[in-house]
């Protein structure tokens, strides 16, 4: 029975996707494992270490449908690993050939070439939904280049911006996590091939030929050596994963805030039931935000695991690797989750530009202090200025009066400002500095990045 929300019933698509579960299921893994078995043939075989005849063979039989898979779980669970298993299964199925199956390679070298199989297939995934999540945000920054709208520092008022600033502020992390994986996957896709203690000596001479072979026939880079234990590619990857979904819990929990009742500034699509209440019929909860926000906990929990993972003991480790097999799937499976509920989120995103109004007015001119206070600064001095605007705040808070009406009472402003400037100062549309500029620059970097 399901009993993780990985492949529960109930939320196996909440917290994976089909398309990531198909990467990590059991079957592609035993398949990769065959892969893996089937290029050291045929490289061995294009090195003169094995006969040609045999590699064939391996390659035509070798085959997940052939394998006893309750067989070769109970000797998995008997021997601890499941390349014992499977290579005597495949031994005895490739006939007089099985007796070159597995010829001078390790389990680990199998088991972890299989993984990298594995991370090379979810990375593109990863990848292409990186580049919708940036289209997503290009729209709505195009978009909302100029729509205004409260920006809060320590969750108070602070000055206007605009929606389009914020989704390029978003989607400049973006930007850089395509690059960081751009560089980060030639590190990581490299195959695994060194024998018992990584020194390939069960070969002679000719280890590091059927090296190169082997990763050649599966496509993956020649490792600069033995990685047994050096496991930083792995760990790499996964806190790479953490700083993806470290930026989309740092969306998702923008909008959540901002679709608080209090805000109602964007709103998740709209689906009929989606964020219901069992009692609350008013209720639409940030379904999508709370997923992703959820999942980037579990994400950074399994990067700090490969962390962890990669004290390993000498050369071969006695514990550490075994870790891997719990935090690479799972952090990948989160992953691809959070990704596709922001996708699916910022695609149909509802932006209530009015509400985003309607809170900025809210203070009636105090958030825009700062722009009286640089008005006065010239004839004032900054620090006098701000002296004064404060002083004038502190008296619209008091008596609930609009900011403007409170300089408007105070004689010393008067004396410098006229109405008609003080109401432009006040005026928080007319103050949302290079916000609009921020956006043009960071679409047109954004755009040659895609490049």
């Amino acid at each position: 029975m399901p009993s993780t929300v990985y492949d529960s019933l109930l939320f196996r698509n909440m917290f994976a996707t089909e398309k990531m579960r198909a990467v990590f299921s059991d079957k592609a893994l035993i398949e990769h494992y065959i892969e893996t078995e089937v290029a050291l043939a045929r490289a061995e075989a294009r090195c003169g270490i094995i006969p040609a005849n045999a590699a064939i063979e391996i390659a035509e039989k070798s085959r997940y449908e052939a394998l006893d898979l309750s067989e070769m779980q109970h000797q998995t669970e008997i021997v601890g690993y499941p390349i014992l298993p499977l290579v005597e299964q495949l031994s005895k199925i490739c006939g007089e050939a099985g007796r070159y199956v597995h010829w001078g390679a390790t389990t680990q070298d199998i088991m972890d070439t299989a993984v990298v199989l594995q991370i090379r297939s979810a990375l593109d995934i990863v990848a292409t939904d990186l580049q919708h999540v940036r289209t997503a945000l290009t729209t709505l920054a195009k978009a909302h280049r100029d729509t205004p709208m409260v920006g809060r520092t320590h969750l108070q008022h602070a000055l206007p911006v605009t929606f389009g600033y914020k989704c390029v502020v978003w989607l400049s992390m973006f930007d850089r996590h395509a690059e960081r994986l751009a560089q980060l996957r030639p590190r990581v896709e490299v195959g695994q091939f060194a024998g018992a203690a990584g020194t390939l000596a069960s070969l002679g001479e000719k280890g590091l030929e059927v090296q190169q072979a082997m990763m050649e026939e599966l496509g993956l880079g020649v490792p600069q050596t033995t990685w047994h234990v050096a496991r930083d590619g792995f760990a790499e990857t996964l806190n790479f994963l953490g700083l993806v979904t470290g930026s989309l819990g740092k969306v998702a929990l923008d909008i959540m805030m901002m679709m608080s009742s209090e805000l109602g500034e964007v709103y998740e699509p709209f689906v009929k039931g989606r964020g219901a209440s069992s009692t609350m019929p008013q209720k639409r909860n940030p379904i999508s935000c709370e997923i992703i926000y959820a999942a980037a906990k579990g994400v950074r929990q399994h990067a700090g695991l490969m962390l962890d993972a990669m004290i390993q003991d000498f050369e071969r480790s006695t514990g550490p690797w075994q870790a891997e097999w719990v935090a690479i799937p799972e952090s990948f499976m989160l992953s691809s989750a959070a990704l596709e509920q922001t996708v699916f989120m910022l695609n149909g995103l509802e932006v209530k530009p009015d509400n985003m109004r309607r809170n900025i007015d809210m203070t009636r001119g105090l958030i825009v202090a700062e722009a009286v206070m640089m008005g006065l600064a010239p004839q004032l001095g900054r620090q006098a200025a701000h002296d004064v605007v404060y002083d004038a705040c502190r008296v619209a808070n008091t008596e609930n009066m609009p900011l403007l009406d409170a300089l408007l009472r105070t004689e010393i402003v008067t004396a410098r400002l006229s109405k008609a400037e003080l109401q432009a100062l006040t005026e928080p549309g007319n103050y949302t500095g290079l916000a609009p500029v921020m956006v043009d620059r960071a679409l047109l970097a954004s755009e040659k990045n895609k490049k």
